[in-house]
């Protein structure tokens, strides 16, 4: 099946080492027993996942500084399509720590606004697509409340009409989203139930009524989006489909070591699904939890082993 072209945009790029230590405690010098470099990001997570299924895409990102030129560096090695613009500051770091007694910690730098001049770029590339395209705009965007998105923005409302836009972002821009009738959106169980009464949301008309249930409690909200697919972690998985009817679906039961990624291999199965497979949204969640489920069970990201 022939698929159309897809796109994934990072908004929050991260240069990621992971440090692994036999134990470790707070308070005092440790020594790591190794350490691995990886680039971290929603975006670059699901085109990494896209890759592996032989799916082509292009990965879209922001990168600055020398964190930004090692990020470059690693998915050229990695053998990505990419396209990075040059943002204003320098890309965010971050250390991954694990071994021992603690659980996983996952320690950030500040997220980095890209600033205007990237955002351009990045909108000016976009804008020079073909119709017919898929955008995965993939986790947070900092700065997205600024003029300096305008350009962006206004490339997304016009992607809606003349391509296919699905979200796995939070906060600013995931209520701005909410709000149009974007084809998909996958969200956290939170996230979701954060949007009820937001104010971008009311005023979306009563008709494009979403329902989904927890527990059996419906829980509402109203908004133009085509299809929802709400995550909770290792419990079950609620989705929304064109029609409004609702279904729960429950991931295999795994081991987890590492639950970073899971959310983002889910979203790259699904893209599969529906885009290679032609499968409808429920078949293809059912595609994609055991992915989800597997790379939980894995400490790394779209590298567990192959299974049927």
């Amino acid at each position: 099946m022939k698929t159309p072209p897809v796109y994934t945009l990072t908004g929050n790029l991260l240069w990621e080492q992971t440090l692994a230590f036999t134990d470790w405690a707070p308070g005092c010098s440790q020594r790591a027993a190794s350490a691995t470099f990886q680039v971290g990001g929603k975006g670059i997570n699901v085109s990494k996942m896209l890759n592996r299924l032989g799916m082509p895409n292009t990965a879209l990102c922001f990168t600055g500084g020398f964190s930004g030129a090692a990020c470059v560096a690693w998915l050229k090695a990695g053998e990505f399509a990419f396209r990075s613009f040059p943002a204003a500051h320098a890309t965010r770091t971050g250390v991954v720590v694990r071994g021992g007694s603690h659980r996983e910690t996952v320690f950030m730098g500040p997220d980095t606004p890209p600033g205007a001049v990237a955002v351009r770029a990045c909108a000016a590339f976009l804008k020079a697509r073909p119709d017919g395209g898929v955008l995965a705009l993939c986790g947070s965007l900092p700065g997205w409340e600024t003029t300096d998105f305008d350009p962006l923005r206004a490339v997304l409302e016009s992607w809606i009409r003349r391509g296919t836009l699905v979200a796995d972002t939070y906060g600013p821009p995931l209520a701005w989203l909410a709000g149009r009738p974007v084809a998909l959106v996958k969200i956290n169980r939170d996230e979701f139930d954060g949007l009820r009464g937001h104010a971008s949301v009311r005023k979306v008309d009563a008709a494009s009524c979403r329902v989904s249930t927890r527990n059996a409690a419906a829980r509402r909200v109203y908004s133009p989006v085509h299809q929802w697919v709400i995550t909770d972690g290792a419990k079950p998985v609620s989705l929304i489909d064109e029609q409004g009817k609702t279904a729960v679906l429950k991931p295999p039961r795994v081991r987890e070591v590492s639950p970073t990624g899971s959310g983002d291999v889910l979203l790259a199965c699904l893209l599969y699904a529906r885009l290679r497979l032609g499968l409808p949204l429920r078949e293809s969640v059912a595609f994609a939890l055991p992915y989800a489920a597997a790379n939980a069970a894995d400490p790394g990201i779209a590298t567990f082993p192959d299974f049927k």
